[in-house]
């Protein structure tokens, strides 16, 4: 049967997108005329040599950058129509954040960096405390809420990460790099979570990566390289 409402629309859709950035007295173009879908429930890896633009892309699609040109809508909002105060509203209930190196606060429990994101919500201590405790129990780590940063592993703190990352129920996660500080064991893990993530939950996934093993992992791969969109299946050698 054919999907109604909002998500008969691709949860991302943008149109003509460009980004520059000023360097001194040039000015270096970073992404030129982009125009991407992107569905509800896909998991997406952008692939591409460094300085290709994948970060700059995933940031700005997380609404954390702003384009100089072009329409970039999520769920039906046009993001770069949007005040900063606006954006910031919307970037804390829309959007999920995983990184390399985690970003945890290492003075602060697994379960009190998984609340982070609900301080800035209505929900009261007993509703953050729940929320926090059910997302890292779909990260398999409950046993370890009352630990440190400094008390866990590597692969663990990316588990803390994307709990962190999914409590706020956000209708988009971007990863930036989130096996790159991980070894072998480790990230083959945090790949099969958020595999796993996407299947169980039908959370909406964009990931930057170097690895292409990370990227077989995704359901999708786009390839950039000097600013232009590809489809990497057909393109990379």
């Amino acid at each position: 049967m054919k999907a109604t409402g909002p998500e008969a629309l691709p949860l991302v859709m943008i149109e003509d997108l460009s980004k520059s950035y000023i360097r001194g007295d040039q000015e270096i173009s970073v992404l030129r005329h982009i125009s991407l879908e992107v569905d509800y429930g896909e998991f997406l890896a952008l692939m591409g040599p460094s300085g290709s633009g994948k970060t700059t892309l995933l940031n700005l699609m997380a609404g954390i950058d702003r384009p100089d040109e072009g329409v970039l809508r999520i769920a039906g909002v046009d993001i770069t129509e949007l005040g900063e105060s606006e954006l910031s509203r919307w970037r804390s209930t829309h959007v999920g954040f995983i990184f390399q190196f985690y970003n945890l606060i290492p003075v602060l429990s697994a379960l009190e960096n998984v609340q982070l994101p609900l301080l800035l919500t209505s929900l009261d201590y007993r509703k953050r405390r729940e929320h926090a405790i059910a997302a890292l129990e779909a990260v398999g780590l409950t046993d370890r809420m009352d630990h440190y940063p400094s008390q866990l592993s590597g692969g663990q703190q990316q588990r803390v990460a994307i709990a962190r990352a999914l409590v706020t129920d956000p209708v988009i996660v971007v990863a930036d790099e989130p096996t790159g500080d991980l070894d072998k064991d480790s990230a083959t893990d945090v790949l099969h979570l958020l595999g796993e993530l996407n299947d169980a939950f039908h959370k909406t996934i964009i990931m930057v990566t170097h690895d292409p093993r990370a990227a077989k992992q995704s359901k999708r791969i786009l390839y950039l390289d000097k600013g232009v969109l590809a489809d990497s299946l057909k393109d990379e050698p």
